[in-house]
């Protein structure tokens, strides 16, 4: 049998509360796979049906163990609790678990950064698209792209680098918002004293 060449190495990353609702799943599947011979590597949950279940005795699972990676399923699944949620990371069963473990470390930490160490469910629900972005910068179809939380954190919080507009360098903070509106009443002023 060929060695699995491919850079495919995440199954799904799964943020789940502690009665096994989700909060975030994000299931991926390797391309150009034959589906006519599953490999480890496929995904054998491609529809909710199939994942809640998966979910479900996924958390039942790690609640009663006591390590940070389990082998559930035929998947290896890495896991952190915090707070009130569970960060998962599976994997593929000949997966490297050191690989799957930095990436869960690094959504982890990047979530941190972002949310200010308030990595609890009703701030994951209420910052949904930062988290969902954080996610999508340290795995994009199931290929690892980035594990360090400073640099994804820095792709998410900031905005693109580019001109928009022609206008360089406008700063659309409250404060440069107010300072915008302070100049144009003062030129404003200034021009009707002119004026008259």
């Amino acid at each position: 049998m060929a060695p699995n060449l491919s850079l495919f190495s995440v199954n799904a990353i799964l943020i789940l509360s502690p009665d096994g609702t989700r909060v975030l799943a994000k299931y991926y599947h390797p391309p150009h796979t034959n589906t006519s011979t599953p490999s480890p590597t496929t995904n054998p949950y491609p529809t909710v049906k199939e994942q809640k279940p998966f979910e479900k005795g996924l958390v039942e699972k790690t609640a009663k163990s006591n390590s940070d990676i389990i082998l559930y399923d035929n998947r290896i699944v890495v896991f952190k609790a915090e707070s009130d949620v569970m960060l998962y990371v599976v994997g593929g069963v000949e997966e490297n678990e050191m690989l799957l473990w930095h990436t869960l470390l690094a959504l982890r930490d990047s979530l941190n950064i972002l949310l200010k160490n308030a990595t609890d469910k009703r701030t994951l629900l209420e910052n949904y698209d930062i988290v969902s972005l954080a996610i999508d910068e340290i795995v994009d179809d199931g290929i690892i792209l980035e594990t360090d939380p400073a640099t994804i954190a820095g792709r998410v919080s900031k905005p693109p680098m580019h001109e928009v507009g022609g206008v360089k360098g406008l700063d659309l903070s409250e404060q440069g918002l107010l300072n915008a509106w302070e100049f144009g009443k003062k030129q404003l002023a200034e021009r009707l004293r002119q004026g008259l």
